[in-house]
């Protein structure tokens, strides 16, 4: 079986270790894990890591955020994985700093990343994990916020939540999206 995991981001130094590109360091810390290195790829940073007999087809769009369905949809369709063996990890304004949430479906909740998959693929029915990032911004300050680094207080609880949010990723492929939301959310 396949899967296509995506975790969402965007690229080059100035936005290495902002809490817009949590879906990068999950995806790392996932190949890590797992064995394996990045090769850059048409629209993405690709890597095929294996676990319990499932392929699992990692991708970091090179697209930046904003344009992230070309990436997708150009994936899934070359490696022929059905649209419910897709995982999309962004992060997540509503939800406090560190609150990870596996969601079947859903809105794009205001994430530009998710309004553009779902513009391109047509469709909002994708499973995704949510990983919380807080909202101590001021008014008008959101992209700032997004954009910047995580605080020391938050770096030094990054590790587990990661390692929690890689936990859920392979529950999601081995168990899949019901179970794993059962086994997860709201723990």
């Amino acid at each position: 079986m396949k899967y296509l995991i995506v975790g969402l981001g965007n690229i080059g130094s100035d936005y290495k270790g902002t809490r817009h590109n949590i879906g990068f360091m999950v995806v790392d810390q996932l190949l890590e894990k797992l064995g394996g290195e990045f090769v850059l790829d048409r629209h993405a940073h690709t890597a095929l890591a294996k676990h319990k007999g499932r392929q699992l087809h990692l991708i970091k769009p090179t697209t930046y955020m904003n344009l992230s369905g070309k990436a997708v949809k150009f994936h899934l369709s070359k490696h022929k994985i059905p649209l419910e063996n897709l995982l999309i990890i962004t992060d997540d304004l509503s939800l406090p700093f560190g609150k990870l949430r596996l969601r079947a479906k859903g809105s794009a909740g205001g994430h530009n990343g998710h309004k553009h998959i779902q513009e391109v693929m047509a469709t909002q029915a994708y499973a995704r994990l949510k990983f919380g990032i807080g909202d101590d911004f001021s008014r008008g300050k959101q992209v700032n916020y997004v954009l910047d680094p995580f605080t020391i207080h938050e770096q030094a609880e990054l590790p587990n939540h990661i390692d929690r949010a890689v936990d859920m990723t392979l529950a999601f492929a081995t168990v899949g999206i019901n179970r794993a939301m059962g086994m997860f959310n709201g723990k």
